[in-house]
């Protein structure tokens, strides 16, 4: 199967509203149309930095003007997720100073994104981070919801899952992984689906070159030991979706190595629930010359209508870039 672009734009011109913008997530809302929000301000850590948000205009595929959502004054925001539940739409983030230090909080919108109500943290008293980190969460076939999580010390990553089934958060053991055979830190930032058997599925970012891969036989309460996959990762993040058809897309760059460049993006397709994945469809390459850095294109938000690809992503912290595709 292949990937078919249908149409591709900046939600803003460049550079025109902030300084930098990075880590979208993307919505489906109720009547049809997209939203994503975005954390935007002076810098990454800057303590300006507020999570906006851009919505479809009204039977159009143009986005609204950005709009700020939710602040922590004089604390940094970071990776925003959203979801919808019936007529809700729900925003999850991170607010910190430093990374070890999040807070996860959440705000909910009852008339699909024009106005939120009162912040507050989604598990009290949490540090560290509960809830998604920084990709979608899912709902499985018996209506629980697996939000895909991890941690960052200065000695670890590490990741889980929260299982939320309507009234509580429980949060899952760590993958399991031997740190005494990393060159690095870890793993984080999960990404997950499920398959018809209700097995579900959890590829990673890491510090090792490559995606990681863990699975769960119980809905996520346990999970396998993680092991490398061929996919290329150059700890940076990715996110993949299962379409209608039992397709998953995954979202990611293709460099290998800690901290490699993010100046390729790209999409790959498995018609074999994530077992292997197809060539790569090139979705932006603007790799390093003798006079120029490489470009970032990093940190893709995919989800699905139908059997239609929706993607998101930052475009050289500059703006926001979305896309539609279709598999033909």
């Amino acid at each position: 199967m292949q990937l078919k672009l249908i149409s591709r734009q900046l939600l803003f011109d460049e550079g025109s509203c902030f300084r930098e913008c990075h880590a979208s997530t993307l919505a489906l809302l109720p009547d049809g149309r997209i939203a994503t929000a975005y954390f935007a301000g002076t810098r990454e850590k800057s303590p300006d930095t507020a999570i906006w948000f851009s919505r479809q205009l009204p039977n159009a595929r143009t986005f609204e003007p950005p709009r700020k959502i939710a602040d922590t004054p004089d604390i940094p925001c970071w990776n925003p997720v959203l979801r919808t539940d019936g007529g809700k739409l729900i925003l999850y983030f991170k607010s910190g100073h430093e990374i070890p230090e999040w807070r996860t909080l959440t705000t909910e919108s009852d008339d699909l994104g024009d106005s939120f109500g009162e912040i507050r943290e989604l598990v009290p008293g949490d540090v560290g981070g509960r809830g998604p980190v920084k990709n979608k969460c899912i709902v499985l076939h018996d209506r629980i919801l697996l939000a895909p999580a991890s941690i960052e010390t200065g000695e670890r990553w590490d990741c889980f899952v929260d299982r939320f089934d309507g009234r509580d958060w429980q949060r899952s053991d760590f993958f399991p992984i031997d740190h005494s055979k990393l060159s690095g830190k870890g793993i984080i930032q999960p990404t997950l689906w499920e398959d018809d058997a209700h097995t579900v599925h959890a590829l990673m970012r890491s510090t090792e070159g490559c995606i990681m891969y863990s699975s769960s036989h119980d809905g996520g309460g346990s999970w396998s030991p993680v092991e490398k996959t061929p996919l290329a990762n150059n700890n940076s993040g990715i996110d993949c979706v299962r379409l209608d058809n039992g397709c998953v897309v995954l979202a990611c760059n293709t460099a290998s190595g800690n901290w490699a460049p993010r100046s390729t993006l790209a999409l790959f397709v498995s018609d074999d629930n994530g077992k292997s994945f197809g060539e790569p469809y090139i979705v932006e390459n603007e790799p390093p010359t003798p006079d120029t850095p490489p470009a970032e294109f990093s940190y893709p938000a995919i989800i699905a209508s139908g059997n239609r690809v929706l993607l998101s992503y930052t475009w050289k912290r500059r703006s926001v870039a979305f896309c539609e595709f279709e598999i033909i």
